[in-house]
């Protein structure tokens, strides 16, 4: 195993759900990381599909210390770039392009990128990384397509995103190939905007608590 996909799993740490945000209020960020930190959910990924998301990582990283915040949605190596600055520990892509990887050669901060088809996954093993994000999971084939790849591409481990919920996400956990699961559910856009951070952790505890 790569020391990239060594670190980037230290960084998870064991962590069965990674909470994947999106930031509309730069003043939620912080409050945010903390409710789900209190959950035991400490490694967040914040999307870059907002204006305020990079601020929004730069404020984690700056204020919420038991958080390891990283950036996701990130497209090319100027947003690579700009995410690892602003403070990102780890960088999540949707896919798998040579640029990223150039760009993530020559970087200390470790990338998790998309792959679903058996020649991309192939593509990213080459370059020497063994933990992929599986992108978009449930409209890819979801479970079954992960099961499919666990033999033949025995060595490489998955955290799929797209369509996880709390109703599948033990089901993907429970899959030998699969280290974690991405998702939005424990951290609902209403309940961010009302402030509802108890709420939110509340769920966040939940989620932290599925078996892997």
């Amino acid at each position: 195993m790569t020391s990239k996909t060594e670190k980037l799993l230290s960084l998870l740490n064991g962590q069965p759900v990674i909470p994947v945000l999106k930031i509309a209020n730069v003043a939620d960020a912080v409050p945010l990381a903390r409710a789900l930190s209190r959950g035991g959910l400490r490694a967040i990924e914040i999307t870059l599909r907002t204006a305020d998301a990079l601020e929004a990582i730069r404020r984690v990283a700056a204020e919420v210390e038991d958080a390891v915040v990283g950036a996701g949605t990130i497209l090319d190596a100027k947003q690579f770039d700009e995410a690892a600055a602003a403070g990102s520990k780890f960088i999540v892509s949707p896919g798998i392009t040579s640029q990223l990887l150039d760009a993530a050669k020559d970087s200390p901060v470790p990338l998790l990128p998309g792959a679903i088809t058996p020649g991309e996954i192939m593509a990213a093993r080459e370059a020497g990384l063994r933990f992929l994000k599986f992108f978009p999971a449930e409209q890819s084939g979801g479970i079954a397509s992960l099961k499919a790849f666990a033999s033949p591409l025995a060595d490489v481990k998955f955290c799929p995103t797209g369509g996880i919920t709390a109703r599948n996400a033990a089901d993907y956990l429970s899959l030998p190939n699969v280290i974690c699961v991405g998702g939005s559910w424990v951290a609902p856009d209403d309940l961010i905007k009302a402030g509802k951070w108890d709420e939110i952790e509340a769920l966040a505890r939940g989620a932290s608590k599925l078996a892997k």
